[in-house]
């Protein structure tokens, strides 16, 4: 490695772009233990087509793409890409995450943060498999070590060892973006490794995840375990419309987005059916499970495992909670294939019939330690000058919105609030479901989603303000974008992204689709 860094030194200066692309090939060479470096080629024609992703990618700058496998162990097998920019490096890095049970690499977001000028970096958590599927990990505890927390920091420090080469220096500042378990995977560098990255953007993170598993168990068997208490995705329909009904118009304007959840006092007894059941209305067994998935998951003794859904957006429960048929949701397939692989052992192991206090304990013993990112002392994070910003979108169907809410409160217990506050920021999105999307302004930045008003990357924009201005952007706007007919997309809605625990509140005044009628307050 010094060697390659020592010849890029001495050619930097004048035309840095055709050092770069002459000089990508040798870093195949590039002696790093424990790794394998697959693939060191200079993509200049624009596109990219990987074909055993299935993925083609166009709209290219020029770039380095570097490719290979980190095997810290003998059952380890990492693969990771970095791409580096031939010209116009912004002087940072960008480590993207991954979701479910990873097993792929987003090249999506690489090329995204590409065109931005980023050298970019993402690993598929040491497998190759389905977002859902966890059957990699029986039998394979290194393998589970890899993707919990492994893989993630490993995969940050080799690709700046492979840009310190490339470059000849290394990058000003270093980011991670990422959602959902990426999120999980943002808390657990921000709590292991507060070296590796400067500033984190972390969204929807499944950070507990050993809680969220186990809560996932008991919604299955508080859905599945009667049939009368399952409740079919035909009838989602009627439970929005009246949770809208009950809460719509808190923030100060009906436009089928609860404002702030928190405060919303839908009573489910509403609709039960006077007659026969209906599409429109709900058995009494039904009535309970409503209960059940909006106040939280229970273990024998009632206490709550993990919280519960937002009401409002009920109808993308469908996918995530109730499925097409009972057994048929991504909470039972999450579930099941998490504690059939990960914790129990047995691929035959029955879910529905355990006992949930089991379930948490063995969860708690055999997960917890290497998948948990729930650690609130990130006073290493912070004298690193690290900078943080949580969001969750308040209508997620997937991972409860309260549990980034208690992480964050658990952060200011440890810490103090006012500590917490010079280094961590958290947003609730009214109207998002996971990630992303929703009936809400959904898009502000991350993923490299571009807003449509204030700064152009919205949160990402405000997390580089803070780590390398000294205080982040105070006006983020959120849009909400819908596809027109010939297939663009236009931007219906704006509204301000509020700093928790403040929310949006329409000032009386104005067009209720400008993001300039709204004020944050505190509720």
């Amino acid at each position: 490695m010094p060697w390659v860094a020592r010849g890029f030194a001495l050619l930097l200066a004048g035309c840095s772009s055709l050092v770069f692309a002459a000089d990508c090939a040798s870093l195949k060479t590039l002696g790093l233990a424990d790794t394998h470096i697959t693939v060191a080629e200079s993509v200049t024609t624009g596109s990219l087509e990987i074909a055993d992703a299935g993925t083609r990618l166009s709209g290219l700058p020029a770039f380095c793409r570097v490719a290979g496998e980190l095997r810290p162990t003998s059952d380890s097998q990492i693969r990771f890409e970095v791409w580096l920019p031939a010209q116009g490096w912004n002087g940072r890095l960008l480590g993207t995450g991954n979701g479910g049970f990873a097993g792929s690499i987003y090249y999506q977001q690489l090329a995204g943060y590409l065109r931005r000028g980023f050298a970019a970096s993402a690993t598929d958590a040491g497998h190759q498999a389905e977002g859902t599927d966890a059957s990699w990990a029986y039998g394979h505890s290194e393998k589970v070590k890899d993707f919990g927390w492994r893989a993630i920091h490993l995969t940050a420090e080799t690709s700046k060892r492979i840009l310190n080469a490339y470059y000849g220096k290394p990058a000003n500042k270093a980011y991670f973006d990422a959602c959902s378990d990426g999120g999980r995977e943002a808390l657990m560098e921000a709590q292991r490794f507060p070296q590796d990255y400067d500033g984190i953007l972390a969204g929807a993170p499944a950070n507990a995840w050993s809680t969220i598993l186990a809560g996932g168990a008991s919604l299955m068997q508080g859905l599945t375990g009667d049939p009368k208490a399952y409740i079919p995705d035909r009838k989602l329909g009627a439970i929005q419309r009246a949770s809208l009904a009950a809460c719509d118009a808190l923030d100060g304007v009906k436009d089928n987005v609860v404002g702030d959840p928190a405060k919303c006092r839908f009573d489910p007894q509403v609709l039960l059916c006077k007659g026969d059941d209906a599409r429109d209305c709900l058995t009494p067994p039904q009535i309970d499970s409503l209960k059940m998935i909006y106040s939280g998951f229970k273990d024998g003794q009632g206490r709550i495992v993990f919280p519960g859904f937002s009401m409002g957006d009920e109808t993308s429960w469908k996918q995530w909670i109730v499925g097409e048929d009972p057994l048929n949701s991504l909470a039972s397939r999450f579930v099941q294939n998490y504690f059939r692989y990960m914790v129990v052992g047995d691929p035959k192991a029955n879910v529905l019939t355990a006992s949930v206090d089991e379930l948490l304990r063995e969860s708690k013993a055999n997960g917890a330690p290497d998948l948990d990112s729930t650690d609130p002392d990130l006073s290493r994070f912070r004298a690193h000058g690290g900078k943080l910003i949580l969001y969750h979108g308040w209508n997620d169907p997937a991972i409860s919105p309260e549990n980034t809410i208690a992480y964050f409160d658990s952060l200011e217990r440890e810490m103090g609030k006012q500590k917490v506050g010079t280094f961590v920021r958290l947003y609730m999105v009214p109207g998002m479901e996971h990630c992303s999307n929703g009936p809400g302004a959904s898009a502000f930045g991350q993923f490299g989603i571009e807003t449509s008003k204030g700064p152009k990357y919205g949160l990402f924009d405000s997390l580089e303000n803070w780590v390398e201005k000294g205080s982040p952007e105070e006006n983020v706007v959120a849009t909400k974008y819908e596809a027109q007919p010939n297939a663009e997309m236009k931007a219906s809605f704006t509204r301000p992204l509020c700093a928790y625990p403040k929310i949006a509140r329409y000032t009386g005044s104005g067009d209720t689709n400008q993001a300039a009628n709204f004020a944050c307050v505190v509720p």
